[in-house]
């Protein structure tokens, strides 16, 4: 007798906290949520914002206010698709965003991806998280400063890294943290995400006929857009 499918997990968790990072994950969620618009037949991920609690709103490094949806506690990895962690003033400012770490610790041990950029990846640097897996941050000294980090040797200088579930990158490459993030959820296929990178951070012209026969399925891509 076999047992019930799973469902399909279409919801993406985005940590929010004081002095978010405001411009390292706005090409990640947007594009999680219109995912229906690149590939034929796929709806887009559903995106849940967590905080440490839920009673008052956080407030970003722009000013934004954000109420969380969820608190942290109340998150479980088989809820979840992904937990995207922007970077922010307090990942260098003491032990508060701890909690957001301990929690990554748990998702990857349940075999979910997380996905850290910036601050957020000196947090997973603390927590132990990058000793095992390739990784990138915004720089290898910026990690090595990190008390209890000794994933050293799996540094890697690249624009964004994504290693077993766990994907980083530095402050300055939020379209390629994305890539890596519409890669892992398999938003896209590999021929229209790297158009949409070539977009996105190149303004590379020549990838718009990509992106627009996106989505499309093969009968509308044969007869051509109707009047």
């Amino acid at each position: 007798m076999t047992g019930t499918p799973a469902r399909p997990r279409t919801t993406v968790h985005l940590a929010v906290y004081d002095t978010l990072a405001d411009w390292e994950y706005g090409h990640a969620a947007a594009h999680l949520r219109t995912g229906d618009a690149f590939r034929a037949g796929r709806t887009g991920f559903g995106i849940v914002t967590v905080g440490l609690g839920t009673a008052r709103p956080v407030t970003t490094m722009g000013g934004l206010r954000i109420t969380p949806d969820l608190a942290l506690d109340a998150l479980a990895p088989e809820d979840s698709a992904l937990l995207i962690l922007p970077g922010a003033g307090l990942w260098d400012a003491g032990e508060a965003l701890a909690p957001f770490a301990r929690k990554a610790r748990a998702f990857l041990d349940a075999d979910v991806p997380v996905a850290a950029i910036c601050g957020a990846t000196a947090g997973l640097a603390r927590e132990g998280l990058l000793d095992g897996r390739t990784h990138t941050s915004g720089a290898a000294d910026y990690l090595a400063a990190q008390d209890g980090y000794r994933g050293g040797e799996r540094y890697r200088d690249a624009d964004a890294v994504r290693d077993r579930g766990l994907i980083t990158a530095g402050p300055t490459e939020p379209v390629a943290f994305a890539r890596e993030i519409l890669a892992e959820l398999d938003v896209m296929e590999p021929q229209v995400l790297d158009a949409w990178f070539r977009l996105f951070r190149h303004s590379d012209a020549s990838a718009f006929p990509v992106l627009m026969g996106a989505g499309q399925t093969a009968e509308e891509q044969a007869t051509g857009p109707t009047a």
